[in-house]
Order: C-alpha cells, then structure tokens, then sequence
C-alpha cells in the first residue's frame, strides 16, 4: 500500500491508534476520535459499500458538507480502489445531475435529508445509480435507498466474521490507480472531471511536508469545502501523513468561535477568509475608545515594522515590539485561539497588506498556488522566505516554466491523468510534455513565482491593448466600500466596472451620516453611496496607465454570491457568468461612448 492514500491513513491510525485523529462538534462540546475508532469506521464503511458491489474503478459520489464523515467516505471508497466524485452540496438539482452522469457514479452518498429532496425529481433519470446513503436523518423508505448507519451495521459485521478482509482489498490498490475525479469549479467554462490518481496525490503530499514542517503536535482546523482539492489534500491527507490531528468546525459561520474552542496550530483559508479577518480586526480596533483606539494603531504600527523587516530579510525586535506584543498583538492572537503558528493560503492571490497583517500578528501566512489539475499545489513559499506578491518556488520534484503569452507551464508527477472522458480538452491542456495552467506570470532571478493574472480573463481592448483586470480588482477591494469589483471590457473601446458593494460596511455610513433607506436597493442607488465608490475607483484610476482606467461605472444593488450564481464553490468571481447575467447593465455603460482603450 506505500504510495496509496489508504496507506497514509493506515500509517496515521498506527501513530494515533490511542489518541485523538479527528475532533468534531457535537451537542455542546468537542469529542475526539482515536485513530482506532477512525478505522473502524473506514473498514465498517468500506465492507458495507463492498457488499454494495463497489470495487475497483467504480465512481462512489459524494454530497456532503465538511465534517468527519466526509474522509470515512472517502477513505472507504479509496481502500476498495473505488473512485471518489465530491460534488458540492452548495450547486443546483441540475448542475449536480450533470455531474453525477458524467461520472457515472454507481453509489451517492448524501449527507442530510434536505440533499436528497434536492436530488429526487434527477434521480429518476439516473439509472447508473444503484444505492442512495443518506448520512444524517432516515428518510422514508424509497428505492436504491438506505442509511448510513445501516451500511456501517452491515460492514460491522462481515468486519467481525473477518478482521482482515478490508485491509485485503486496500493492499490490491496500486498508486497508478485513479482515486478521484474532481469537476471543475466553472470560472471559463463547463466543469470537467479531473481525474486524478494516488501517486498524484500522494506526490504532491510528500513535496508539500518537505516545505512546511507540521507533526504530532499539530492540530489543524478545517472549515474549507473537503470537495476541492486543496483542503483535501492539505488539511486532510497532509495532515494524516504528518500524524496532526483535524478538527472540523461546524460551519463557515462557526469559525470565528470554533478557533476560540480548539486552539489550532494550524488553518488552511483562502484569500477571502484572511481578508475578512484582517478587515474584522482593523473594525474592532477603530471602534475602540480613544486611548484604546491609539494604542491598537501604536501596537500594530510597531508589528507591521516587524513585518516589513522580515520581508526585507532585516531583523528585528526591541523594547516598544516586545511591549506592542503583550498589550496588543497577542491579545489579537488569542481572539484567534492563541496557539496558531501557521496558516496556508491558497485558490487565489493574496493581497500584500493582508500577508503584511499575519506576519505584524506574529502569524505567519504560507501563500501557495496551484490548480485542480496538478494535485494541486505548484509552488509554495518556505516558511521565512515568503515574499509578498510572490507564490513562492516550486515544490521538490516539480518543474515550473513560462510559455507563449506569459502562462505558465508545470509538469512532474503531480499533473492529472486527463479530463474523464474528454480527450480534446486533456490534449489542449497537456502539450508537450507540459501542462498549460492558463494563468500568466513571471518567476524571478531567485526562481520565485509570481501570478500576474488569469490568459482567460485578459480583457482585449477594440484597440488591441490588454488589461490584466486581477490586479486592478485587488487595488479597488482595499476600500471599505468596495466589496467585489468585476472589470470588463473585452473587445471593447474601454474598461468598465461593476461594483457589488460592502453593504455591511455602507450601512455603518449610511446611519452615521443620516441617510434615507430601507432596502440595499434603495442605499446603492443613493448619490452619496455612489460617490464614496466613485472616490475609489479614481484613487485606483490614478495609479494606471490611461487604457486601464476605468472609464465608467454600475453599482450592483446586492451581493455577488454562489447562491446567485456567481461565484464558484471557491469564492472566485464567475467572469463569464457576471457577463452575461448583466449583458444589458454592461451595454448601458458603452452608450454614446467610443473612446478608444
């Protein structure tokens, strides 16, 4: 089993057989669950899915939210040499049927009751799957259907008539086997499948912990979606290779308290995620009384110092550091549970302040890059060497290269298998020997990497100039106002913008200054609203080359969401998709007007 998933969690459950492998919520407390305890469950699982007659090659899909049930599927399908399809719980009845028959998923697992209701009315036009495993409630019977509970009680007992059997089937399983395919989150196009193998993986999670020191004493809070590869592979098979333990926090919403309760050492977040607590903590601190108020911008001026030193290569320290330390920065430490020693980063880029922000906290923030397609981390900085606007230099084994039109190519044995069932996109995709990212960027003397944007989302201006649009959307989210900007201007005589503000942060405005409104509606439409964005965007403006100003302007009257379709599973903005929805709102911005770009 060496170079297979199932094995790094076989030699997890030997490391933490006695002690605590996962932690999850439940009633009012925090339980821990042994390594031993884990096991039984995977192998419970894995005999009742066998009975099933999932085997080798066979596509196990998977609804679920993030939670300890989440790897017990997956390891269980993973040591039968089944195949695992994560779907996220957040897309459409129809978005996931496309999905489940693409894959053509014998098995789907589903985590509550609401999920199936979701599915039914697909289902019927599904035949490929054969069983239903509801995690959660117990429905009413129906065909193909059954509990989780009651396929663990089956497994249960072919375990106890044979102890053996599953750990039978997992030594067949071969680390050139494929053990999942994962769909694209859609930002250019159509998702598709991408298949990837163990030694994919396992490569990848190898190449990753001869960067980033982590061990037993670990204990890593996860909160991103288990469906994408990068918390799978980081916050789930890396940290059982490193004999961590992983607590899964009970929501998105939780985390703020969760981190509070656990203590973890180590989180994994995207972009979003860290922006958000930077912008939580400045609010707080602005909101202080005034004594107070000037000591949190004293205690954090003498971190961002420190920060900048760091990034300079420079040392620092001194008394007013270490006094900044105990009356400020460490008591923002403990509002995110006092134990934290490191953070990763990954899915987009990280803004410079944010990164300076950690390093000030005493925190300091890992930022990776990677895709779905190369297992999936590319590039990571080296804890002490991180540099902002860099995503660090490649991982041992991989290879990194610039291409025709700045993009940057990879190849090494982290790059997928293929797309299932999609020979003309894996032949676009893997050329030459190299896998084509379909990002652009530039790597430095020192053999760092640095993304300068999506060679999708370039905007061809009518003129034939190009505009980057990430940067600039970067540049305008440091204002308050300013929640997500989305630039435009494709084929177009200029470049425009439409902006879905911060509500929360235009509604404290909004009461301070007295305005009139009720709905978000009503507050975007007010000229006073309209005015602080539009300051914004000029502060922006100032800084560009005159073809990449923003020329005009709309404010979108709500949030910009999943929900709503635009954005992906990972908090990327659906360019395409923004596109389209507000094809009339875009037109408006262009009439009468035909400035060249």
């Amino acid at each position: 089993m060496h170079g297979t998933l199932i094995g790094v969690f076989f030699e997890a459950v030997t490391r933490r057989e006695d002690s605590a492998l996962f932690m999850r919520h439940a009633g009012d407390r925090w339980d821990s669950v042994t390594g031993a305890h884990a096991l039984a469950d995977v192998e419970c699982l894995g005999l009742g899915l066998a009975a099933l007659g999932v085997g080798h090659g066979d596509r196990v899909a998977l609804i679920c939210e993030s939670r300890y049930e989440w790897p017990i599927v997956d390891l269980a399908t993973l040591g039968l040499g089944g195949v695992l399809v994560p779907v996220y719980p957040t897309l459409t009845a129809g978005q996931t049927r496309v999905i489940l028959e693409n894959a053509g998923a014998r098995v789907l697992v589903v985590s509550t009751a609401a999920q199936l209701a979701k599915l039914r009315e697909v289902l019927a036009s599904l035949p490929a799957i054969e069983h239903v495993i509801v995690i959660d409630e117990s429905p009413a019977a129906a065909p193909r259907l059954q509990t989780f509970g009651e396929l663990i009680e089956s497994g249960r007992e072919r375990r106890e008539r044979d102890p053996l059997q599953f750990r039978a089937h997992a030594a067949e399983v071969r680390p050139d086997d494929l053990a999942t395919i994962i769909y694209t989150s859609g930002t250019t196009g159509d998702p598709k499948g991408v298949m990837l193998t163990h030694a994919n993986i396992v490569s990848n999670v190898e190449a990753c912990l001869k960067v980033v020191d982590l061990g037993a004493t670990d204990l890593a809070l996860s909160f991103l979606p288990l469906c994408h590869i990068f918390e799978r592979m980081s916050g789930l098979y890396a940290m059982l290779r490193a004999g961590a333990t992983i607590a899964y926090a009970r929501n998105l919403d939780s985390v703020a308290v969760d981190v509070t309760e656990v203590k973890p050492t180590v989180i994994n977040g995207v972009p979003r995620f860290y922006e958000k607590v930077h912008a939580r903590v400045l609010d707080n601190g602005g909101r202080l009384p005034l004594p107070m108020r000037w000591l949190f911008q004293w205690g954090l001026a003498q971190g961002l110092r420190r920060a900048r030193a760091h990034f300079r290569g420079e040392r620092s320290g001194g008394l007013a550091l270490a006094i900044a330390d105990l009356l400020v920065l460490g008591k923002v430490r403990k509002r995110l549970g006092g134990r934290l020693r490191l953070c990763v980063s990954g899915g987009a880029a990280l803004a410079a302040e944010t990164l300076e922000f950690f390093f000030a906290l005493g925190i300091p923030v890992i930022e990776g890059y990677g895709l779905t397609e190369t297992s999936p981390v590319i590039c990571l900085n080296t804890p002490g060497e991180a540099r902002p606007g860099s995503v660090g230099k490649a991982v041992p084994g991989v290879e990194i290269k610039i291409g025709e039109f700045g993009e940057i190519l990879t190849r090494g044995p982290h790059v997928m298998r293929g797309y299932y069932q999609d020979e003309v996109a894996t032949r676009e995709a893997l050329r030459g020997g190299w896998f084509h990212t379909g990002d652009i960027g530039r790597i430095d003397e020192t053999g760092r990497l640095f993304i300068t944007d999506r060679l999708k989302d370039l905007l061809v201006l009518a003129g034939g100039k190009k505009v980057a649009p990430q940067p600039i959307e970067m540049q305008l989210k440091k204002s308050a106002w300013i929640g997500e900007p989305v630039l435009l201007g494709d084929t177009r005589p200029y470049v425009v913008c439409l902006v879905a503000p911060n509500f929360l942060k235009l509604e404290e405005e909004a009461r301070a200054r007295g305005w009139t409104w009720s709905t978000h509606a009503q507050l975007a439409a007010l000229p006073e609203a309209r005015a602080l964005i539009e300051s914004a965007i000029s502060t922006t403006n100032a800084t560009l080359a005159p073809f990449e100003t923003i020329k005009r302007f709309a404010v979108l009257d709500h949030e910009l969401t999943q929900d709503n379709g635009m954005l992906t599973a990972t908090l990327k903005v659906k360019r395409r998709a923004v596109a389209a929805q507000y094809m009339a709102l875009i037109d408006s911005l262009y009439a009468g007007h035909t400035t060249a770009g």
